[in-house]
């Protein structure tokens, strides 16, 4: 299980990352920048498994959500360096929740419930059909209105299992 961590800010600059020292991986890796509303920075890596929703691309000046692994280990730098899992474009039609659900399809943090329609599709990360029940299993969960309940309700737009 994933103890997902998120920063949320505008990327101010996107440039190469060298992680290898002959360049065999020249331009595979790209270091992103992001800064939060309070001057806060965080630099993400990332790489070719780093997932973006809706595979979108990010330019410098888009407001993006970054998702990190709160348990790994990380250099001891300023500003922090993360290696980035997934991205998240910020658009204002859509929310994008990700996180642990358990058996009742609640969040690890207790803030969001899932009810699960007959058409909603339920995919893996490289777009496939996931054959089995979601709950239990790290998500990234697309969805639209909610309610003001707590924890709050949604029928999600699409759901992705983190295998």
């Amino acid at each position: 299980m994933v103890n997902f961590q998120s920063f949320r800010g505008t990327v101010t600059e996107i440039r190469d990352f060298m992680i290898g020292q002959n360049g065999e991986d020249a331009g595979c890796y790209k270091l992103m920048t992001v800064e939060d509303m309070q001057g806060g920075i965080v630099n993400f890596v990332v790489s070719p498994t780093t997932y973006f929703v809706y595979a979108e691309i990010v330019n410098p000046g888009d407001i993006v959500t970054g998702y990190y692994d709160g348990d790994a280990p990380a250099i001891m730098i300023y500003p922090p360096q993360y290696p980035a899992l997934i991205v998240v474009k910020e658009n204002s039609y859509e929310n994008v929740k990700v996180d642990y659900f358990n058996g009742q399809l609640v969040s690890r943090d207790g803030e969001l419930r899932l009810n699960l329609a007959p058409n909603t599709p339920v995919l893996l990360r490289n777009w496939q059909p996931f054959s089995h029940n979601p709950a239990n299993h790290n998500l990234i969960v697309i969805y639209g209105a909610s309610t003001r309940s707590i924890p709050a309700q949604t029928t999600p737009s699409e759901v992705i299992v983190w295998c």
